[in-house]
């Protein structure tokens, strides 16, 4: 028997489920889910198998409507995947249907899915009646000539198998792309700083996450199989510091613990995991933050 692999970007409005379909065709966690929205902002991959075939799966940022050099970034980023990849997978939301964003999407999809093949997926089914389903089904195929349809809940596993196998059938012959046990293709490094960045914006509200990054400085890997990681949180504001470190330290503490332990659950080890705070008021403007990120700094402009 052939194999078969190729690219399958997920695309869609921030909040989708994106994240959530991702870790679940891979069986892994290796993008991040929280319940806000534009919190991935690089080209995720991650990589599943079904059968003969090689599904490298790209969890690409929400697409919305950029206001900052980030925002500018990220979008092109979500564009560039689409364009790069084997299958476009489109996600809405079946209890907010064809909202603005998802119709300058679908405008976008025009273009850009020319060529490819598109599928549509439906998520989060089980917040809205069936009849409702089947309305908004027939509304989205009769604005895009979508290949295959398929109505899911990434959070719950619905219809994520029969996606999953169709998906397989859609790529092209070839070589697998990546060993059959690899389940990212991004460094360990950006995995373990996504990891710490999740556990901070889940702990932290308002517009902070988004002025925010983390990046892993170092790694040692020791000689009694244990992981030494150093990892910066940076912050445009000192006040934002001071909202990151927490009383007496005790939010940074409380995400340092979160993110070692699922660390040590990823890595199968022991991980010491250090973290400082540092204030960088003009981060958003660096290249090379940008490059730590997996984004294209000239995409800001």
């Amino acid at each position: 028997m052939s194999t078969r692999a190729g690219f399958v970007a997920l695309i869609g409005e921030p909040n989708a489920g994106k994240s959530t379909l991702l870790n679940r065709m891979v069986g892994a966690k290796v993008s991040i889910v929280t319940h806000k929205v534009q919190t991935t902002r690089a080209r995720i991959r991650g990589v599943a198998m079904e059968g003969d075939a090689q599904i490298v799966f790209v969890d690409t940022p929400g697409l919305f409507q950029p206001r900052r050099r980030l925002d500018r970034a990220m979008v092109a980023a979500a564009w560039g995947g689409a364009g790069d990849a084997d299958v476009i997978v489109l996600m809405v939301e079946a209890h907010r249907g064809i909202t603005d964003g998802v119709t300058r999407i679908l405008e976008t999809l025009a273009e850009v899915g020319q060529g490819r093949t598109v599928a549509l997926a439906i998520n989060k089914i089980d917040r809205v009646p069936s009849e409702a389903l089947l309305g908004l089904t027939k509304d989205l195929n009769e604005t895009y000539d979508f290949a295959e349809t398929f109505l899911i809940s990434a959070e719950r596993g619905h219809g994520t198998d029969d996606l999953r196998k169709w998906l397989a059938t859609q790529l092209p012959e070839g070589p697998w792309l990546y060993p059959e046990d690899q389940i990212a293709d991004l460094p360990m490094r950006m995995i373990a700083a996504e990891m710490t960045r999740e556990k901070l914006t889940l702990r932290l509200h308002q517009e902070l996450p988004y002025q925010m990054t983390v990046e892993t400085e170092a790694w040692e890997d020791r000689k009694d199989g244990s992981a030494r990681i150093e990892q910066v949180i940076y912050v445009v504001r000192d006040g934002h510091k001071g909202i990151v470190l927490g009383h007496k330290g005790e939010t940074v503490k409380a995400v340092g613990k979160a993110a070692r332990e699922e660390l040590e659950t990823f890595l199968g080890r022991k991980v010491h995991l250090f973290l400082q705070v540092r204030v960088r008021p003009n981060w958003l403007e660096e290249s090379e933050r940008y490059s730590q990120m997996g984004l294209d700094f000239k995409d800001g402009n």
